[in-house]
């Protein structure tokens, strides 16, 4: 087992790592939440029929009344719509202030069921229990919770942090490669903007398997680098704006796929390769970043540029939680290893990628 607490004042909670905890949920949670009579569990229809009948099993021979939801897999789910099929749902079941929230699947249904745990009752606990790389390294750590809105991704949302983090690595074997490639993006993320020794570390294991070998460390360094970030800017106005590099020009790149075409993954991972491109451009990024990062990236199948109209930057940008009137916060690489806030007209922003595109 390896137990990494985050420290926020009054929203502590500790993120566990080990093989075969999935069985183990119902004592984590009952000593969590030891008034608790039900929990209100969330999955996919991917996720609920491989992992939701032994995670039930487990909460309810620890004395909780567990009750399932299945939403449809996929990125339509994060909507108004299915955001009041979970307030129903957890109506119907009796919920209260002393119950809990249980999501059980990748960072959509944590985003989704994050924010019905912030905003029903005015907040209830809520626990993760990622089940995807991408959601174990980054959308189940760090409290942002959301949901999608039809002028883009995440535009209604909150800072709901968890009360509890379960990570079972065993839960990645059935993921495809391109699920785990889509984790992987965000893994590679932290050793470009604070630790050039873990990226060093990720390019002696170019492989799934390789990285599997491997993967409680890879897990818990990528949480660390998290934590330290969250517990420093728990809500997004500073240091925590690192964790955004590639994603501002990856929002781009999922709105110009109609966000079904390319994943957040991938998107993240040809928006780190841009955003390096343009921190040399800019005098920032020591040349050759930009490559270095690539390599690494096409070693797990992800794409390193994405086309991409004038407009679609245009209409991402606009749109960007991170921008401030005029002006946008972008986040580029001063080292391999050591990122910055860079903020600038978002008009020069779009001339500098017109010279790249």
């Amino acid at each position: 087992m390896m137990t990494l607490p985050v420290a926020l004042p009054g929203r502590d909670y500790d993120i566990h790592i080990a093989r075969g905890l999935m069985g183990q949920a119902g004592e984590y949670c009952r000593a969590l939440l030891p008034k608790a009579e039900r929990l209100a569990v969330v999955s996919d229809s991917n996720v609920a029929p491989l992992y939701a009948k032994p995670l039930l099993e487990s909460l309810r021979a620890a004395g909780l009344e567990a009750t399932l939801l299945t939403v449809p897999a996929g990125e339509q789910s994060k909507s108004l719509s299915m955001l009041g099929t979970l307030y129903d749902f957890f109506m119907e079941m009796g919920l209260t202030r002393s119950d809990g929230v249980v999501a059980l699947g990748g960072g959509v249904v944590g985003d989704l069921t994050g924010f019905a745990a912030a905003t029903i009752l005015r907040g209830v606990d809520f626990i993760q229990i990622p089940t995807t790389l991408l959601a174990q390294v980054d959308s189940s750590v760090g409290g942002k919770v959301a949901i999608d809105l039809p002028a883009g991704k995440n535009l209604a949302g909150a800072f709901w942090q968890p009360r509890l983090v379960l990570m079972d690595p065993n839960v990645l074997g059935t993921l495809d490669d391109a699920t785990f490639a889509d984790g992987m993006a965000e893994v590679i993320k932290y050793g470009c903007i604070k630790d050039a020794d873990f990226f060093a570390r990720l390019e002696q294991r170019p492989s799934r398997r390789e990285i599997m070998a491997d993967i409680e460390s890879v897990l818990y360094t990528c949480c660390d680098r998290k934590r330290q970030v969250v517990e420093r800017d728990e809500r997004d106005t500073g240091e925590r704006m690192l964790l955004n590099f590639g994603h501002t020009l990856g929002h781009a790149y999922e709105l110009a796929g109609g966000y079904t075409r390319w994943t957040h993954g991938q998107a993240v991972a040809a928006g780190m390769v841009k955003a390096a491109q343009l921190g040399t451009r800019m005098g920032i990024t020591p040349a050759g970043t930009a490559e270095r990062i690539a390599v690494l990236l096409c070693c797990f199948g992800l794409p390193c540029a994405i086309d991409c109209t004038m407009a679609q930057y245009a209409a991402a940008i606009g749109l960007d939680k991170k921008g401030e009137g005029g002006e946008i916060s972008l986040i580029v690489l001063e080292l391999l290893g050591r990122a910055v806030v860079c903020k600038l007209p978002k008009a020069e922003l779009l001339g500098l990628l017109e010279e790249t595109v």
